[in-house]
């Protein structure tokens, strides 16, 4: 089992991209908000070709608003919420899964390594402890399930074999 994986590195560049979509829709309406104070103040000159006749009305005028701004980075936002639950929560709960399976299918008999790298039989089984056989001097261990990482030796394989 790899301690650090891909998909390790797939989280953090997720999380980088998140974060990048959160900067960059805060400084578009940080951007929008300012260019709608400065059109608003009405200092700017008439554009070429229009009629100063007077009969036009100022607030006749779309302003751009903060929520412009906001509504055009919220399908950005979306598709990275969606690419974040398919890139890490999705495999994550998986991966969990499979693990709390493989732990509830433990049997007597199973040959088991642990997350500090112990290798051994499993003599007996508790509800949240085993008791594992280890080397050639039968070193009984007292460990906690959650410490096992994965099953080496199934006892059903010596079964079929013999």
């Amino acid at each position: 089992m790899k301690f650090k994986t891909s998909m390790d590195y797939l989280k953090k560049a997720a999380v980088f991209l998140l974060i990048a979509a959160v900067i960059i829709s805060l400084s578009a309406i940080a951007v929008s908000a300012g260019s709608s104070e400065a059109t608003a103040g009405g200092d700017a000159p008439p554009a070429a070709g229009t009629d100063n006749a007077g009969d036009a009305n100022p607030s006749d005028v779309k302003q751009p608003s903060a929520w412009d701004g906001i509504l055009s980075f919220l399908p950005m936002i979306l598709i990275f919420g969606v690419l974040m639950y398919f890139m890490l929560y999705r495999p994550q709960k998986k991966q969990e899964k499979a693990v709390n399976d493989m732990r509830s299918s433990l049997k007597v008999g199973d040959e088991i390594s642990t997350n500090g790298g112990i290798i051994g039989k499993i003599l007996q089984i508790k509800e949240e402890f085993l008791v594992i056989e280890t080397g050639n001097d039968r070193t009984k261990l007292k460990i906690a399930k959650w410490a096992v990482r994965a099953v080496e030796h199934r006892a059903e394989d010596d079964e079929d074999e013999e």
